[in-house]
């Protein structure tokens, strides 16, 4: 779902390092806070997606045909955009290693395409084009480097979702899922919509705020409600992560309003939703993630959760939060460890974040 922005996104490229940095020493003078070092991407395309491979390999993505990856930790991004892709937006991206990698654009019709890479980004494939010219594909998610799941948004009241099984040809499975309501659909917001877990496991947050899941590799699915609000066209669940078969949290809010956002948790799979204290961010989270636990002393793990209008983190999976100072317009978020995680944003921005063993 296209997310038509009415809030303004200031990109901070410059002043906001100053900011970021002098907010990361409060939190860490406070015992708590994460390391936030500024990055230079290459590019000053809107980024909205990342995928940390490992500490060295991160991909990421965004407008204008834009893909951007380092293979030092972030020391050096190499930015470069898909030829004949210059006008899509790369919503979601997966990195498998430094050769290969997979790109999804998110939009109307045929501009809705999967993209992969097997040397580096300096070729890339076209796997898969929308035909229908009311497509729209969101987000996507894989369980191994050839197996992946693509969400997009409900057509007929069908959710045309794709699945390969070979990391090469995408089918059809739209017959496997619920029934979409009118109107409903994923935020292709960050690429952080489909979350997987394990080799089979699969859930999809979507904009009624509800949670598809699939514990088969996408052959049987189940929808489930949470306590977010959905359903307006600009409020919803637009990101979730599990870091187990049974935990896990979903983010969400309304990206066009100027009340909190929210976020809930489940123990069961994604059966069922409990609402978190309210996370210190205005309007909607676009991207979280787990960090993985960084202290032995923490009660749940933490967690990092990023909007255009600001981010935050938690080491208890929501009882408490601590806001991020001064980092704003940062779409997604993702972690290869606890002391290795990215936040993409407008202007082609990137921070590094870290949080340290205690």
């Amino acid at each position: 779902m296209v997310l038509k922005q009415k809030v303004v996104l200031r990109g901070l490229a410059r002043a906001c390092a100053v900011s970021i940095l002098a907010g990361a020493q409060l939190a860490s003078a406070q015992g708590s806070g994460p390391t936030l070092t500024p990055q230079n991407s290459g590019t000053t395309n809107r980024l909205q997606a990342v995928s940390p491979v490992n500490s060295d390999v991160v991909w990421a993505s965004g407008l204008g045909g834009t893909f951007v990856v380092t293979t030092d930790g972030g020391e050096t991004w190499r930015a470069g955009v898909v030829p004949g892709a210059e006008s899509l937006q790369f919503r979601d991206v997966q990195g498998v290693s430094r050769r290969v990698a997979y790109l999804l654009s998110a939009g109307v019709g045929t501009d809705s395409r999967i993209y992969k890479t097997v040397d580096g980004g300096e070729t890339w494939t076209m796997q898969f084009q929308a035909s229908d010219p009311n497509s729209f594909y969101d987000c996507f998610a894989f369980w191994t480097p050839k197996r992946g799941i693509v969400q997009g948004d409900g057509l007929n009241g069908k959710f045309p979702d794709l699945r390969t099984t070979d990391g090469v040809t995408w089918e059809d499975i739209s017959n496997n899922l619920p029934p979409a309501f009118a109107n409903e659909g994923s935020f292709a917001a960050s690429g952080t919509c489909v979350a997987t877990q394990g080799k089979r496991n699969a859930w999809i947050a979507t904009t009624n705020a509800r949670i598809l899941a699939t514990t088969d590799a996408g052959e049987t699915w189940n929808a489930y409600n949470t306590p977010l609000v959905g359903g307006t066209g600009t409020a919803g669940a637009f990101t979730v992560a599990f870091r187990d078969s049974r935990n896990g949290i979903v983010g969400g809010g309304d990206f066009a309003g100027t009340g909190p956002a929210a976020t809930a948790i489940s123990s069961d799979g994604g059966k069922t939703w409990t609402l978190t204290n309210t996370p210190p961010v205005t309007g909607a989270i676009f991207g979280l993630s787990y960090v993985s636990r960084f202290g032995e002393d923490d009660d749940g793990d933490a967690v990092v959760v990023t909007g255009p209008a600001g981010a935050a983190w938690t080491s208890d999976e929501g009882n408490t939060w601590f806001t991020l100072p001064g980092v704003t317009g940062y779409w997604a978020v993702a972690f290869a460890g606890p002391e290795d995680g990215w936040l993409v944003g407008t202007e082609g921005r990137i921070l590094k974040i870290s949080f340290s063993d205690r």
